[in-house]
């Protein structure tokens, strides 16, 4: 878009929302959904009353538009009317859409270890890639934004940057892993990105690391609904099981609350498994000491 197409209006949310840093992803998001509201008035989003907000929400969850996007134009809402607008009073018309929550879908290790041997090829790219989102239990986002120097196999950590939340942080190199990588970086000798893609001044995009991940979740016949967040979730949940502390988790996927990382504990079935019952404890007493008298 030319700066001459640019309209004030936009402008300066444009400037609001880069005062306070927020990401581009965001940015376009938030700009996206004011768009959309002033298509749905047919005049511009300045002009709308509150009213005319609820009407436009009301019309996103009857056309079936999913929680999350609801609750993200919700945001850009509330920043477009008190940030831009000076309309503070916004949050008293927009609701946050509560989302059903779902534990999410976790492999073993003995699936996981099928699904990173089916990687597709050529060359080791996407095998060290998966590895790498399971190995360290990185988002997607996180795994395509790697770069050879933040390999730090001195000190056997990864360098994420600018995570969620804008926010960088140390994991955990496995010895494996760095094996996995190294022998990539002898394959393919990447400069700059770690994955580049088929241009390689640019890293590969979350939808080819997606489109990999699915191929080798068919390959490896896995029926269950695999996604490379799937991965991080399975490596949450096995870091659980082998009785790893949950705030150590919680540093490592960089979660800002321990609520979410708490949820792993309900689908850590071996954790699960391993809890004595009161029930049997009862009789097991009975059984040493007699009954009570």
């Amino acid at each position: 878009m030319t700066e001459q197409a640019i309209s004030p209006l936009r402008r300066r949310m444009i400037e609001d929302m880069t005062i306070r840093n927020l990401s581009p992803k965001t940015q376009q998001g938030y700009i996206r959904a004011i768009k959309n509201l002033a298509a749905f008035l047919g005049q511009s989003p300045d002009t709308a009353s509150f009213e005319d907000v609820r009407r436009f929400q009301l019309h996103l969850a009857t056309i079936g538009v999913g929680v999350p996007t609801l609750n993200h134009t919700v945001s850009a809402l509330r920043f477009f009317f008190k940030v831009t607008l000076g309309r503070g009073e916004i949050e008293n018309h927009t609701q946050i859409a509560r989302e059903p929550r779902k534990l999410p879908v976790i492999l073993s290790p003995e699936e996981v270890a099928c699904l990173l041997e089916a990687a597709p090829g050529p060359g080791l790219k996407y095998k060290a890639a998966l590895s790498a989102a399971y190995g360290a239990g990185l988002r997607v986002s996180e795994v395509v934004a790697l770069k050879v120097s933040d390999i730090d196999s001195k000190r056997m950590l990864i360098r994420v940057e600018q995570g969620k939340g804008s926010k960088d942080r140390y994991v955990m190199l496995s010895p494996h892993l760095l094996e996995l990588l190294r022998a990539w970086w002898k394959e393919a000798h990447p400069r700059g990105w770690l994955f580049p893609g088929r241009n390689p001044v640019m890293p590969i995009t979350t939808r080819q690391f997606t489109r990999a991940c699915h191929e080798a979740a068919e390959a490896a016949g896995i029926a269950k609904r695999v996604s490379p967040h799937t991965l991080r979730h399975s490596f949450a949940t096995h870091l659980l099981e082998q009785n790893v502390d949950i705030r150590v988790i919680q540093a490592l996927l960089g979660h800002v609350k321990l609520d979410t990382t708490a949820r792993y504990t309900q689908i850590a079935t071996k954790v699960i498994c391993e809890v004595v019952s009161p029930l049997d404890r009862l009789v097991r007493e009975i059984t040493k000491h007699g009954p009570p008298a």
